[in-house]
């Protein structure tokens, strides 16, 4: 997965350097008199990334974000950020779930989008459906090792100490966002808020273990986590850095009775939305 991640991040920085070749956004004037509805064709980061119109170069674009549909293979609304268990509204974990004690600062939620689809309706607002990843990186404090394969959510008190135990889950991540932008202030700068629900599809479970003993280990398997996850987020911020909150509904896992109840809320930076 990290050489996934990290052949995909060279890919997409490769196609932001190309799109950066030609300015986006071209004040060129179409002398043409015949109307074209515009799809547009985005590379980049971010959302307002170079623009290259399939329809021919007799139409070319403004500054003021003419209405259209759009589709984009992007590196865009990068989620870094602390991950934090709710149990049955509580911050603090009940006893059936305390073997998940987690280390706070060390729990992390990660996550980008790498294609989005979407219609403008003018310079301020428009909506989109993108598609993309999500990670979320639980640090356990106890020396246990959360067990695979098992009808429930379980776990075995080890002898040993670990100097990492890891317990992550990774997705597939589809949110509908309603985007609002402000005017652009003397800088070029604006206000930005994105909201909407997100689905999540499970790509995978997994225990990442550090010790003396036994060195580093990795162990795969669902760990019963959900696999359909549904959940709202919101992102604001000035430039293209603010911040993001994403909330789910449903349990962070499936057919463990003992974990009912218990749900993930992300939160922290967000870059190039």
């Amino acid at each position: 997965m990290k050489r996934l991640i990290f052949t995909l991040m060279i890919c997409l920085a490769a196609g932001f350097t190309y799109a950066q070749s030609s300015p986006a956004d071209s004040t060129q004037i179409d002398t043409t008199t015949t109307h074209k509805k515009h799809v547009k064709v985005k590379l980049g980061f971010g959302d307002d990334v170079a623009q290259v119109n399939v329809n021919g170069p007799d139409t070319a674009y403004h500054a003021h974000k003419a209405p259209g549909f759009s589709f984009g293979i992007t590196f865009s609304r990068i989620d870094l950020g602390f991950a934090t268990l709710i149990d049955n509204g509580s911050f603090t974990l009940s006893q059936n779930n305390k073997f998940l004690s987690y280390r706070q600062w060390k729990t992390s939620n990660f996550g980008f989008d790498v294609v989005q689809f979407g219609y403008r309706f003018n310079s301020a607002f428009k909506i989109y459906v993108s598609g993309g990843f999500d990670w979320t990186h639980i640090r356990l404090r106890d020396d246990i090792t959360i067990q695979r394969n098992a009808p429930v959510l379980t776990y075995v008190q080890d002898s040993i100490h670990y100097s990492k135990n890891r317990f992550s889950s990774s997705y597939l991540r589809i949110p509908l966002s309603f985007y609002y932008r402000s005017h652009e202030d003397d800088r070029g700068n604006y206000f930005r808020l994105v909201a909407g629900p997100e689905v999540g599809i499970l790509l995978n479970g997994r225990v990442k273990q550090i010790s003396d003993e036994n060195g580093k280990q990795k162990f795969n398997d669902d760990y019963h986590f959900a696999k359909l996850r549904k959940g709202v987020f919101v992102r604001m911020g000035y430039g293209i850095m603010g911040l993001y909150a994403k909330y789910y509904f449903n349990d962070m896992f499936e057919d463990s009775p003992a974990q009912k109840g218990l749900r993930n809320f992300s939160f922290g930076l967000t870059f190039g939305f």
